[in-house]
């Protein structure tokens, strides 16, 4: 097997990255514990979502270790902070394949587990990805597994929603505005746009991106509604996000719908910041506590989250990461213990063939290794009043408006709404 040199500097940026590792209990002290590792970003602009990823990761580790581990052995989690930087990916992989020798892939974020599937497909091991918008496109690796539930078509879906929605109008918007960060997730979130907006008939108006590390959008929003936009469909990260939002109330942008695939409006600290300006945004979702979406064990999980970000100063909600995240580790927990092997060709012949019970409902995997059946929810926020986080528990404060299968609401326009 071809080993991967690490140059010096990825070396100490490998070193110097923080690892989650759980502490063995005296059961286990007789066998080599399971490793399991990818990275979280920790730290950098994602780092509000890979805290809460670790944080339920953790949650789930120690549930299998008090059940006996995996296989008898524990399980061992190792972790490196990627500093949302893609550019330490390569090394810190490398040093978890060749130095820490880890078991099973765990990956978190587009950006920051497209670097990797060189490696991992080299080494040919299995990944269960998280929160990865159609990493796999362009590699067809048969070993790469996603539990966010874009579908087969990530790009197309995740702008889906947005734009059956606005077809359905009254009257029926004829342009839209696209505008994005020049990043692989915002980038791949408009591809999927253009293809619907050409698809649907909407004329765009303007197309452009802007650089990932811009902190203030007021001149792209006055540029944006130059053009009279009745659609505005943005790709944004956390950062960026609320940057958006925020240039959108202050130029008093004016359109039918605004929003679409904005990272960070799924976290409690963005609907709080964000309270007096985010009614009528419209926005995706993967779960939310809708009476359409009562799946078993996901209550349990996010309460149990909640007391552990009360103590840790995590995000309070908890409705977008960890149903994610926990998901994703139950899929390898129920393949490793139904095939009694860690063999990275076995368990993906058992995934590809299966189904799993999650927290996030059933899920079946397809060719490409995304959900066989898309489940990107759009959403509408509607009755935020105030920064009390307790409204979100409550129907109807930010409803669900696709698909038609958990639809809690209609949507309201035009954007934006009164508070």
């Amino acid at each position: 097997m071809n080993k991967v040199k690490l140059s010096r500097r990825e070396l100490l940026l490998a070193l110097s990255a923080s690892t989650v590792a759980l502490s063995a209990p005296s059961s286990f002290a007789q066998s080599a514990p399971i490793k399991i590792g990818g990275t979280f970003p920790l730290t950098g602009g994602n780092a509000s979502i890979g805290k809460v990823a670790q944080a339920t990761a953790q949650i789930w580790a120690d549930d299998v270790n008090k059940r006996g581990g995996l296989l008898g052995r524990k399980v061992e989690l190792v972790f490196y902070d990627d500093q949302t930087n893609p550019t330490l990916i390569p090394g810190l992989f490398t040093k978890l394949l060749d130095i820490d020798k880890i078991d099973l892939i765990a990956g978190t974020g587009t950006n920051l587990i497209a670097p990797a599937m060189p490696l991992i497909m080299e080494r040919k091991r299995l990944v269960v990805a998280n929160l990865a918008l159609a990493v796999n496109d362009p590699f067809n690796y048969d070993k790469f597994f996603q539990i966010m539930p874009y579908g087969a078509k990530g790009k197309e879906e995740l702008a889906k929603g947005f734009f059956e929605v606005a077809a359905k109008l009254n009257p029926r918007p004829k342009t839209v505005a696209l505008v994005g960060a020049d990043a692989e997730f915002a980038n791949n979130a408009l591809e999927g746009a253009r293809e619907h907006a050409k698809r649907l008939g909407f004329r765009i108006v303007y197309d452009k991106n802007y650089p990932p590390n811009q902190v203030d959008f007021a001149s792209v929003v006055r540029a944006i509604a130059a053009t009279k936009p009745d659609l505005v469909f943005v790709g944004s990260y956390v950062s960026d996000t609320s940057g958006m939002v925020r240039a959108a109330a202050e130029v008093k942008l004016s359109t039918m719908m605004f929003g679409g695939a904005m990272v960070g409006l799924q976290v409690a600290a963005l609907k709080q910041q964000l309270s007096g300006v985010i009614n009528g945004v419209v926005n995706y979702e993967l779960y939310l506590p809708e009476p359409s979406m009562q799946f078993q064990g996901t209550k349990e999980l996010i309460d149990r989250y909640r007391a552990v970000a009360t103590a840790q100063g995590l995000d309070p909600l908890g409705f977008y990461v960890p149903p994610t995240t926990f998901a994703q580790f139950q899929v390898l927990e129920q393949a490793v213990l139904a095939t009694k092997s860690l063999k990275d060709d076995v368990l993906s012949d058992y995934i590809h063939k299966s189904t799993f019970k999650t927290v996030m409902g059933d899920i079946k995997f397809g060719a490409m290794g995304e959900w066989a059946e898309p489940r990107i929810l759009m959403t509408q926020f509607q009755k935020v009043n105030g920064k009390d986080l307790a409204q979100f528990d409550k129907a109807g404060t930010q409803v669900i408006i696709y698909p038609e299968k958990f639809k809690s609401g209609n949507v309201l326009t035009p954007f934006p709404l009164p508070n």
